[in-house]
């Protein structure tokens, strides 16, 4: 059985053919190694990339999407499957459900919500399943220097700073993301309660 993992990205292109690329490369390993794409849904963006890649190499391309988003013609309609939920809130359910891990590329809000998502269910061991980044062109440096400063600041703890998968390498991140091993939840809970009295 292909493990399936779930990529977050741009509905949007971006301004530089770079994003275009990577994604192309992701799709591509993707291919090479049998693993199976969970995404949005849609037939736009760096989402699109990704799904008509992998369907070109006739791959398992699984969408999740709201209804609201299906109505206004965004859907892809060449998916291996398409799931319609009602909500965001239960298309980022559905994607956890199905996926064996996470990778976030490039993209806007619904990105950052998406990973964030990841990150709060990974720390409080509501599933443990990966999520890397893939930094390409230094996109996500920012947000990482303000999990950087978050930590300095003592509201984000440094095992869980350490425990997000970062590369701008697809074959270095995938392989991370196969050693990855959840942060013990009992001690960081025990630390803020003393830190707390």
């Amino acid at each position: 059985m292909s493990m399936k993992i779930c990529v977050f990205c741009g509905s949007s292109m971006g301004n530089q053919m770079v994003y275009q690329h990577a994604a192309r490369e992701v799709a591509d390993f993707f291919v090479d190694n049998n693993i199976s794409l969970i995404y949005g849904g849609a037939k736009v963006g760096l989402m699109k990339i990704l799904a008509d890649t992998l369907l070109d190499h006739h791959k398992e391309v699984i969408g999740i999407m709201p209804r609201m988003l299906v109505d206004k013609e965004v859907a892809h309609d060449g998916l291996s499957e398409l799931i319609v939920v009602d909500t965001m809130a239960e298309r980022k359910s559905k994607m956890e459900e199905f996926s064996d891990g996470f990778i976030a590329l490039p993209g806007g809000y619904g990105t950052l919500d998406e990973l964030s998502e990841i990150l709060i269910y990974n720390q409080l061991r509501i599933h443990d399943k990966a999520l890397g980044i893939l930094n390409v062109n230094g996109y996500f440096d920012s947000l990482l220097a303000f999990f950087d400063h978050a930590v300095q600041e003592g509201f984000v703890r440094a095992e869980h700073r350490d425990s997000l998968i970062v590369s701008d390498n697809i074959k270095t991140l995938m392989e991370k993301i196969q050693a990855y091993r959840p942060v013990s939840i009992g001690k960081w809970i025990d630390d803020i309660k003393v830190e707390s009295r």
